[in-house]
């Protein structure tokens, strides 16, 4: 019966998916508890070059 086999393939895989996705989710998780915390009143380097308000026009 090719259901069978078909069926235990696709469980064997999904199975795999979730394992990946939980090890990249650990990884994730050392990497973001190794960062260094910012200090009180240190720019944040994601919004450091933001500037607010209207935007210039883009020069061609």
């Amino acid at each position: 019966m090719q259901g069978r086999s078909t069926k235990r393939q696709k469980e064997q895989a999904r199975k795999q998916h979730q394992q990946e996705k939980d090890a990249k989710r650990e990884e994730r998780k050392k990497v973001k508890s190794e960062r260094p915390t910012r200090q009180p009143g240190e720019v944040d380097p994601d919004i450091a070059d933001i500037v607010p308000g209207p935007q210039p026009p883009l020069e061609y």
